[in-house]
């Protein structure tokens, strides 16, 4: 597993990649739009330095328009043997509306969308859903069993993108199914602690809640990714439903419960704030 990889985009998910991957022996140049340093990986000043000094190119961003941007300006390189990959949350039809550019310019893209925030990256539990050619997966899994120990090949290209919405349309409709619950709750006299107490051991409850109960309770204070690009997700899920004319009507629940909560000034914050926002505690 000689390849070198770039990580383009250090927000949380980017850095986290870059990281793991670094601490796990992989030969990693970072590089952002808005700069960055890092005393475990080298920093390329630009995207044409990162993608010249890696033979894989792991991409990391926000949203659509900012995968387009990067994917853009990635097929006017020579990207001759190279191996896009990218691991953001977008619709399949993003990632199949840009392959042509990609091979055009002599390269490879396949999607690996990450299940999970930085801190499972970091402990290399993330999942993954891969999706793209056999060889551009072959080549790409030992890279992302350093990050995951639930690595799922789907199928061609865009199916991972697609398994990552129905993965996390079903996380953030659970999410939000307990909170209503744990309205109903508090509505009866029970408080958070009580809840909590046996939440934790409910088959009723998800990883994804469980793992926030410490930041629920206030004894952690990191954050996995922000209520606010909780949103993002949430309107690309609703978005890409629409397209296909179909209706999600828990999602559309979660998508005013986080407007609400931005609204609060808590956009910055991990969505287990959101608890106590509803219950008012």
């Amino acid at each position: 597993m000689a390849d070198r990889v770039a990580v383009v985009g250090l927000g949380r998910m980017g850095r986290a990649i870059a990281e793991r991957l670094a601490s796990m022996g992989v030969a990693v140049t970072g590089w952002t739009r808005s700069g960055a340093t890092s005393e475990v990986y080298s920093v390329a000043s630009t995207l044409a330095e990162a993608v010249e000094r890696s033979d894989i190119v792991l991409i990391s961003l926000l949203d659509a328009p900012a995968v387009r941007a990067v994917l853009g300006q990635l097929s006017a390189l020579d990207l001759s043997g190279k191996l896009v990959v990218e691991t953001s949350t977008v619709s399949p039809a993003v990632v199949r509306e840009l392959e042509g550019r990609i091979k055009d310019a002599g390269g490879r893209l396949m999607d690996a969308p990450i299940s999970g925030g930085p801190e499972t990256v970091v402990a290399g539990t993330a999942g993954f859903y891969l999706g793209g050619a056999s060889t551009d997966v072959e080549r790409f899994t030992p890279f992302a069993r350093h990050l995951s120990d639930r690595v799922v090949e789907i199928g061609p290209l865009g199916a991972g993108a697609a398994a990552k919405l129905v993965n996390n349309t079903a996380m953030a409709g659970a999410f939000h199914a307990i909170i209503d619950a744990m309205q109903l709750g508090n509505a009866m006299g029970l408080t958070l602690e009580t809840m909590l107490s046996f939440l934790k051991e409910s088959p009723g409850t998800t990883p994804m809640f469980r793992a926030r109960i410490p930041k629920i309770i206030g004894d952690d204070e990191t954050i996995g990714f922000a209520i606010q690009t909780a949103l993002t997700n949430t309107e690309l899920f609703l978005e890409t439903a629409e397209s296909f004319d179909v209706a999600l009507p828990e999602i559309e629940h979660a998508r005013g419960r986080l407007q609400n909560a931005i609204e609060a000034e808590l956009g910055e914050q991990d969505p287990a704030a959101i608890v106590r926002f509803v219950l008012k505690t």
